[in-house]
C-alpha cells in the first residue's frame, strides 16, 4: 500500500481560521487573514473543541493511493462527501497477472497462502482466455476478485476527513482501510497539524462510540495516536 498527499489547499490552517473569524467579526477579509501562527492555532483549537466544523470545509486534501484491494476501495467510496478517480478495469486490462492483496490472516498460513495464490492464478488464466476469445475487457473483468489491487486519486475536505478518520481509524474498522486511514492521517498531520491534532478514532475525544462492540483498548488507542 502506498498513500501520498498529492496536494492540498494552500495554507489550509489560515483559510479555516479566517473563515472562523469571519463568522464573528466585521473585519475585512484582508484583516481576517492577518493573524500570526499562535493566534491561528489557538482559534483552531477553540473551533474544534466547540464542534464548529463547517469552516474546515474550505480546506481540501488530495491523495494518491495504490496497492489497496477492490474490497477496500468499495468501502472507501461509501464516503460520499469526497471525489474519487479510480483505475478502470474496463480500460486497463490484466493481460499480465494482476496484482493482488493478500490478507495477513492468509499470508501467515503457508497452506492457505498457497491455495490462495493458486486460485488467483486460475482466475487470471480464465480472464486471459476470455480476452483471447474476444470477450471485451468490460465483461472479462466480471471474474476478477475483490483481492485485485487498484489505484485511486481521492479528494476530501478537512471536515469529511475528520469524519472519515473517526470511523476508519477505529480498531473495529476492517484492517486494510484502517491502515490506509492511518497513513492518510499521518499525511494530514504533517501538512496541517493544528487542523488534525485531535483527528482519529472516536474514542480520542470521549467514550467509545462503539458501545457494547468496543475493542476495550481505549487507553492503548489514545497512546498510539498521541505518538503519531
Amino acid at each position: 500500500m502506498l498513500v501520498q498527499l498529492l496536494t492540498h489547499t494552500p495554507d489550509p490552517e489560515q483559510v479555516a481560521a479566517a473563515a472562523a473569524r469571519l463568522c464573528y467579526s466585521a473585519s475585512s477579509i484582508d484583516r481576517l487573514l492577518d493573524q500570526d501562527a499562535v493566534q491561528r492555532q489557538a482559534l483552531l483549537e477553540k473551533i474544534l473543541s466547540l464542534g464548529h466544523h463547517s469552516v474546515l470545509e474550505h480546506a481540501s486534501f488530495t491523495f494518491g493511493i495504490e496497492g489497496i484491494s477492490r474490497a477496500c476501495s468499495h468501502q472507501l467510496v461509501r464516503h460520499r462527501v469526497a471525489s474519487f478517480s479510480q483505475q478502470s478495469q474496463r480500460y486497463v486490462s490484466h493481460k499480465e497477472p494482476f496484482e493482488a492483496v493478500v490478507p495477513p490472516t492468509i499470508a501467515g498460513r503457508a497452506d492457505l497462502a498457497e491455495r490462495y495464490r493458486d486460485l488467483l492464478e486460475e482466475i487470471h488464466g480464465v480472464y486471459r482466455q476470455l480476452i483471447d476469445a474476444g470477450v471485451p475487457a468490460e465483461d472479462a473483468r466480471f471474474v476478477l476478485p475483490n483481492a485485485a489491487a487498484t489505484k485511486l486519486v481521492v479528494t476530501m475536505n478537512a471536515r469529511e476527513l475528520h469524519h472519515f478518520f473517526n470511523l476508519r481509524c477505529c480498531r473495529r474498522a476492517q484492517w486494510e482501510i484502517r491502515a490506509m486511514a492511518k497513513e492518510m492521517l499521518r499525511c494530514c498531520r504533517r501538512a496541517a497539524p493544528s487542523l488534525f491534532a485531535v483527528a482519529g478514532p472516536g474514542c480520542l475525544k470521549g467514550a467509545c462510540p462503539e458501545g457494547a462492540m468496543s475493542c476495550g483498548e481505549m487507553a492503548a488507542v489514545r497512546r498510539e495516536y498521541s505518538e503519531f
